[in-house]
């Protein structure tokens, strides 16, 4: 039985800015081993986040596939789709995209609620995921009441919740200051190698990414191994 939970072959993403066409992405290959932590750097706009997206299923690539868990997505109805990425992949951004009207445990619980899991077992579920990234105390607090590192505790409670195969993380420590930074990037390193999740991260910090499995770097459209 494979291994690989999340995968692309001969990845391309192009498109026209006014006449020019513009290759973001070109024949890009990638397998996420199960319980694999890969990071993934390269310059602004180099296309680290669009590579995100289409790994996400967010975003339609203009060549090229990608497989998760083994089934190939463009092959998939929309509702199939979006079940297959709900059931399977969690997200993490820069920016939380939390819902501020709604509290700390309320927000994790809403993943699980989407996926039509019974509210009494939902919000133990969340209240102990938000005890393993340390907000035992801050479970009834609304995000607005929440410092930026524990906004993005919450996020990554969020991304947990649904125990998936493979968390995305675009830049999740881009908008904290370095002690925070640093600090959530360790919770991140402590919980996947706990819940043996895979995760795929974006980061400018190479001192961050030093510290995942393997490296690799997005150059000229082409992703490379360092």
């Amino acid at each position: 039985m494979s291994n690989i939970v999340l995968e692309c072959r001969d990845l391309s993403k192009s498109y026209f800015d006014g006449a020019a066409l513009i290759q973001v992405l070109q024949g890009v290959n990638l397998q996420v081993q199960a319980g694999e932590m890969i990071a993934v750097i390269g310059n602004s706009g180099s296309g680290k986040s669009t590579l995100m997206h289409l790994l996400g299923g967010l975003d339609k690539p203009s060549s090229g596939n990608i497989l998760i868990k083994g089934k190939n997505i463009a092959a998939l109805s929309e509702t199939e789709k979006c079940d297959l990425r709900n059931r399977n992949l969690g997200f993490v951004y820069q920016f939380h995209h939390l819902l501020p009207e709604f509290t700390a445990l309320e927000n994790v619980c809403m993943p699980l609620l989407i996926g039509n899991m019974d509210p009494k077992m939902a919000e133990p579920k969340a209240e102990h995921i938000l005890e393993l990234v340390g907000l035992k105390e801050r479970l009834t607090h609304k995000i607005s009441e929440l410092s930026g590192g524990e906004r993005q505790r919450v996020a990554i409670a969020r991304a947990l919740v649904i125990d998936p195969l493979c968390i995305l993380a675009d830049e999740p420590t881009g908008n904290l200051d370095p002690k925070n930074a640093e600090r959530v990037f360790q919770l991140f390193l402590d919980l996947q190698k706990a819940c043996q999740t895979s995760v795929v991260i974006v980061t400018h910090d190479i001192r961050l990414a030093e510290q995942t499995q393997r490296m690799l770097k997005i150059e000229n459209g082409e992703l490379v191994l360092i």
